[in-house]
């Protein structure tokens, strides 16, 4: 039986290791998305529809890839990480890392034909172009990182085939409530349902929150 101090460790570990995964997503998608908006119009359109296309990569695919690189047949089967929240991490990050790509590209892509040309005219350097151009679309990488956020902590396919939902070690809310679901125990699992959704209101009214200002016509009190 489920008690409290349980429910409560299966909450932190997804919050956790979603927001770990999204956070190094945004490390890596986010400057992705800011230098797509610099290529040329041909590579632009290339690695955009590329990383589109990863968008609709069902998960547990990734999770089936994810698991086959670490497991120990594996090329990184040495590290021995398969069944461990460093490997839903990683999962995660595969995963959400089409989403804050795509997202930021389209953050990125209004402040770069507003001000792209005066950017590159004062900036030689790409990456401090990429950089100034994040500066100008952080609205809109909250809202990626929104997005990747929550598709991270709602996935169950690819964290139930890397985790191995283990008990007490990579058990997170999703693979809980999926367990708890077959085995009859409905008032845990839809306790662990709220609780998912409340996280997930919570964050969208914290996103609100961040950018109501500037999305805030100018002159508006």
């Amino acid at each position: 039986m489920v008690d409290g101090r349980e429910i409560f460790g299966i909450v932190v570990l997804s919050v956790q290791v979603s927001l770990t995964a999204s956070l190094i997503g945004m490390a890596i998608g986010a400057p992705l998305g800011g230098l797509f908006c610099t290529l040329r119009e041909r590579p632009r359109r290339v690695w955009l529809a590329i990383f589109s296309a990863l968008l609709a990569v069902p998960t547990v695919v990734v999770g089936l890839v994810v698991y086959i690189l670490l497991s120990r047949s594996g090329p990184l089967g040495w590290l021995g990480i398969l069944f461990t929240p460093t490997a839903i991490v990683i999962a995660q990050v595969i995963i959400t890392l089409p989403v804050i790509t795509v997202f930021s590209y389209r953050a990125c892509a209004g402040p770069w034909a507003d001000y792209g040309e005066q950017v590159r005219l004062d900036i030689r350097a790409r990456w401090r172009q990429i950089a100034e151009l994040l500066k100008m679309a952080k609205a809109g990488l909250v809202t990626a990182f929104l997005v990747a956020f929550g598709r991270a902590i709602s996935e169950v396919g690819a964290v139930m085939i890397v985790g191995g939902n283990i008990r007490g070690s990579t058990r997170v809310m999703t693979t809980a409530i999926t367990l708890e679901t077959r085995q009859g125990n409905f008032n845990i699992a839809v306790a662990l349902g709220i609780i998912l959704v409340a996280i997930s209101f919570g964050v969208t009214v914290l996103t609100w929150w961040v950018t109501r200002d500037r999305a805030r016509p100018a002159g508006a009190g």
